[in-house]
Parts: structure tokens; sequence; C-alpha cells
């Protein structure tokens, strides 16, 4: 990756080097835009090198509802529990939660399904468009995945589920525990039976698939660059930029860095942005290939399992303790404790590693992309855990926005334009 930005007649400069910039700047770049894409890391260090993996189109619903006012007391009280906040950042996340609250009303809520829905209808198909165009289809895995109940009093609330994603026209079926066993043989006896999504998957590797992208952008044209963007201004003719090793200028900018976005969002723009991160772990275990025939989701213990090429990653806890406070990796490990009587026999967790990285998220759960600024920024950011789920239909709907006649058929935008701040 060079080092240096040494011309500044991009028109494009991406700023994010993630799953959404990266798919975002090989689309850009097939318009017959001049790319250039900047992060502090490697492309696919953040966020992206360590998600579940879930192609999780089923996910239509907000991050949270009404009832975490009832679990705030044991959230600051169990640091092991599936939902975490650090007291020490309760000060600086009690305005977002406080945001979260007021879009759980009916109508902001709805507002939040149509959105979340619109985008996850188009999400599968548009991640099969540009696999397909890479020529690696075979990293995804159309084949389904599982939420699984082990109490029998918890079926009421799995059928209620059923009945509410059915509302929102989600594929789903009701499987029995002899149809859980049947695909799943692996998994215990006490599992009762389950919800089955057929128009989901999973990616094997979603590093590698990345490092295809990017592969695949460099082909087009695209320049990658590893620097930090500090800032940036306006200006008559384009946007400048400020790294830590100097300025560069571009026609329009995409700010797509995750997490990291609300800075050069509001020096741009002049829009401060309600994004904060959900830190999420998981824990890869090299030693279990095909203990399971696709993702599987547990409703008690609120964690998923992926079979990968490199092994079975466990994922799904969130964490509220912004982006500066180290890991607690203790974290990633009780997804292994966690797991234990969910199988016949026990997960290998021999040589297994830990992993932390920030989901950006928005209060109304939905993401930002938009094109303000007179068209000079470009915004995709604040995917919360469906970054992965988005990334194709997100660089499609930023072609759209960066060249109006360049697309249609995708979501509308509206419900995702910076201006509902």
């Amino acid at each position: 990756m060079p080092d240096n930005l040494t011309t500044d007649n991009a028109d494009i400069a991406v700023i994010g080097a993630g799953i959404i910039g990266v798919a975002c700047a090989l689309q850009l770049a097939r318009q017959g835009k001049r790319v250039v894409v900047i992060d502090k890391q490697p492309p696919g260090h953040g966020a992206s090198f360590g998600n579940a993996g879930h192609l999780a189109t089923e996910q239509v619903f907000p991050i949270a509802d009404a009832s975490i006012l009832k679990r705030l007391p044991a959230m600051l009280m169990d640091p092991m529990g599936p939902l975490r906040l650090d007291w020490k950042y309760l000060p600086r996340a009690l305005p977002w939660f406080s945001r979260l609250l007021l879009n759980l009303r009916p109508a902001p809520f709805q507002r939040t399904v149509a959105g979340l829905r619109a985008l996850n209808e188009s999400s599968l198909d548009a991640w099969k468009r540009l696999l397909h165009s890479i020529a690696h289809p075979d990293l995804l895995k159309e084949d389904g995945s599982l939420l699984v109940f082990e109490r029998a009093e918890s079926r009421p609330a799995v059928e209620a589920l059923q009945a509410r994603m059915r509302q929102q026209q989600v594929p789903v079926d009701f499987w029995s525990a002899s149809a859980v066993r049947e695909s799943a043989p692996q998994l215990s006896e006490q599992v009762q039976g389950g919800l089955f999504y057929p128009r989901t998957g999973h990616f094997l590797d979603p590093y590698q698939v990345v490092c295809e992208l990017v592969s695949a952008a460099k082909t087009a044209g695209v320049q990658f660059f590893q620097q930090e963007v500090q800032g940036g201004q306006l200006q008559a003719h384009g946007v400048s930029l400020i790294t830590d090793q100097g300025r560069f200028t571009a026609r329009q900018v995409l700010i797509a860095c995750g997490a990291h976005s609300a800075k050069l969002t509001t020096a741009l723009t002049g829009k401060r942005v309600p994004l904060d991160t959900e830190r999420g772990y998981h824990l890869m275990l090299p030693h279990e290939q095909g203990r399971l025939p696709f993702a599987v989701t547990s409703l008690e213990r609120k964690f998923i399992m992926t079979p990968m090429t490199g092994g079975l990653r466990l994922a799904g806890t969130v964490e509220f303790a912004g982006l500066q406070r180290p890991p607690f990796m203790q974290r990633a490990w009780q997804l292994h404790r966690l797991s234990k009587g969910l199988f016949r026999h026990d997960l290998n967790a021999e040589d297994a590693t830990p992993w932390m990285g920030f989901r950006p998220s928005l209060p109304d759960s939905l993401p930002v992309i938009d094109q303000v600024c007179e068209g000079k920024v470009l915004l995709a950011f604040g995917h919360q855990h469906l970054g992965l789920t988005q990334a194709a239909v997100t660089a499609e709907m930023i072609v759209q926005l960066a060249s109006p006649s360049a697309n249609s058929g995708v979501p509308t935008m509206d419900a995702y334009r910076l201006g509902r701040f």
C-alpha cells in the first residue's frame, strides 16, 4: 500500500477501508471515477475483520427495545452480561440512550423497521451481484440461519417473534426439535426448536471478502493509502483533507470510517451526529470446522456461532465503553463458557483467539447514507450490527448519489438522510 498521496486529482476520496468503504470504492471506480481510499489501518482491519460473518437480512427490528430500562441496573453490575455499559462511560452514553428510547415510540420505531427492512430486503441480491462481479460467489454460503431455544417457557416468545417477522414479510419457518437435530445433529438434546431464516447466509471469511474486493478495486484503478485523516474543510471546487502526512484535495469525499466518522462529518458539514460505538467481541475456535452447517444463534444465551474456513466464530456481545478504553477480553472468552451445554460435546477452545471491534451505532438503528454540501460530501456510516449485511447495497446507493443517473432500483434514501438529526 502506498504511503504518500502524490496527486490531488481524485474525483472521490473514500475515508475508511472497511467493507463498506472498499465496496463503495470499487463500485465508484467502475463508474469511471478516480478513487483513492485512505485509512490509518490496512484494509479490513477494523470491525470488518472480526464481525460474526452472518448475512443478517432477518434483523429488521432496532438494536434495543423498551425493556432496556429494566435491564440497565444489570448492565452496570454484570461485566459478563450480553449487554454491558461501562459505568465510567455512563455520563457520555446517557444522551445517546435518551435518544434511543425516544426512537422506540411507535412512529419512529415503525420508521426504523421500514428503513431496515428496505435495506435488508435488497442486501442478499446486492451481495450476489457484487461477489459474482469479482468472480468469488463462493465466499458466501446462501444456506440460511437458525435461532434456537432451549427452555419450554421460551416457546411463546419464539412464536411471537415468528409472527412479527411474518408481518414484515421476512421468510421464516418454525423448526421442531427433531428438525433442528436433523440439520445440526451436534446441538444438544435440550434444544427445543427454533426459527429458520432461509433468505440469510454466512461468509466463509469476512476478511477475505474485503481482500478480494480490494484486489478488484486496485484492478479498477483505486489507490489505497495508509494515513490518518485528522480533519478537513470544504473548498470552492472540492474538499481539502488534512492527514498525518499532509493535505490532499478531492472533488468529493465519502466518509465511511464506521465508528470514527463523527468528527470528520462535523468538520465538513457542521452537523453533530449522535454516533456511538457498540464494542463487539468474538472468539475464534480454529479446531471446530464442521461443527455447524450454518450460523446458529441462541435465544437464551444471546450469541451467534458461525462456521468459517478458519473454524467456528462465536460472537454477539455488546459493550458500551467508547473508543478509547482498552478491550476487556474476558468478554470474548465468556463466549466459550456460554456455549457449554449447547452441544452434545463441548467446543474445543484450544488455540482460540479473542478479538474486539467497534460497531458504529446511531440511536435510531439506521445508517447515514447521504450526499450533502452541494454534493461534495457523501456519507455511509452507522450500520450498527449490519455493516457486512448492508455493505453491497450501500455501495449501490452511494453510486446513485454520486452519479444520479448511474443506477436505479435501490432503496429510497429519505430514511437515511443526515438531516434527520
